[in-house]
């Protein structure tokens, strides 16, 4: 098996830091007053890495999230402040709310699996009857879920949240405003890119009195997308929607036997899947940015990290 060229973690020890956290994506190094995170090139499915990393996908995340923090700070303050490298975000230190907002446009993915499965209960959201999988639903619901340390996040209803102190009535209220707020310029951006944003997921945090909105934002792996050409004709056929994003990931983990489930072994990641994989994310890149994917050097990306966050710790 070829060993394609990927950033799988990083192992830095900055001046200055406080802690260490790895997450299934991010390398995130504390410090007493912000957070430096690195993306790498792993990627999960079913809440479990993958043996393999997928060349320039950390790129990819840490790229658009940073585009899409941009363009969306006028909804809500966000807690980037620097990215001296395309694999480095920097930002505020803000207290993680233990919930995830996912928002969904339409019926796909895990909605869908919940959806025929025959409940129509959502993390308390009624979905209504007569659906078939991708549809568009009448208006976006937000289902939010649990934001698991490890293992797997969880459905939980609104009211839950709220009964059981995971975040205050009045915070709430503020995440859903902000949440619908950020789906519908997302979506728009989308919609001027020739894509559909189906789903996505927003995490917030609080520093003081403010929110402000944490970690990647519209990313292949926070968000699903479909392109907008063909959809209703395929839709209207009851053939699958062209994907940009990750569920192809977790299609091919399915085919190939594996759902996170107990007793199920992770398969090998062939090359052709790997190399596909960063394809496919760099075609996401491009199609949503409108701009050329430039490739950060592979034979020497931890050491320009590296040197990048030293740099920028050594200026403040």
């Amino acid at each position: 098996m070829q060993e394609t060229k990927a950033l799988k973690e990083t192992n830095f020890n900055f001046p200055g830091q406080t802690a260490f956290y790895r997450g299934k994506v991010r390398d995130v190094y504390s410090f007493q007053d912000e957070l430096i995170m690195i993306a790498s090139d792993r990627i999960s499915a079913f809440d479990h890495i993958l043996p393999r990393p997928i060349p320039y996908k950390g790129q990819v995340l840490n790229q658009i999230a940073r585009k899409f923090l941009t363009l969306t700070n006028d909804i809500v303050p966000n807690w980037l402040t620097n990215s001296p490298h395309p694999n480095v975000s920097i930002g505020v230190k803000a207290q993680p709310f233990k919930v995830e907002m996912v928002i969904r446009g339409y019926l796909a993915g895990h909605s869908w699996r919940v959806y025929s499965s025959g409940e129509r209960v959502l993390s308390g959201v009624t979905l209504p009857a007569g659906l078939k999988e991708n549809d568009k639903l009448p208006s976006p619901v937000i289902t939010p879920a649990t934001k698991a340390e490890s293992g797997h996040d969880e459905d939980i209803s609104r009211e839950e949240i709220i009964k059981q102190g995971i975040v205050s009535e009045q915070d709430y209220e503020m995440l859903e405003t902000y949440t619908h707020n950020l789906y519908k310029r997302g979506s728009e951006i989308a919609d001027s890119k020739g894509l559909i944003l189906v789903d996505t997921k927003y995490e917030f945090g609080k520093l003081g009195d403010k929110i402000y909105l944490i970690d990647e934002v519209h990313t292949p792996d926070s968000s699903r997308y479909f392109y907008k050409e063909n959809y209703a004709q395929l839709q209207s056929e009851g053939k699958p929607q062209k994907h940009l994003s990750k569920e192809f990931v977790r299609q091919w983990l399915i085919e190939n036997g594996f759902q996170g489930l107990e007793g199920q072994s992770m398969p090998e990641l062939p090359d052709e899947f790997v190399l596909s994989a960063s394809d496919r994310y760099i075609e996401l890149y491009e199609k949503l940015t409108g701009e050329a994917f430039v490739k950060a050097e592979q034979e020497t990306l931890k050491s320009d990290i590296e040197n990048a966050v030293l740099s920028y710790l050594q200026k403040k």
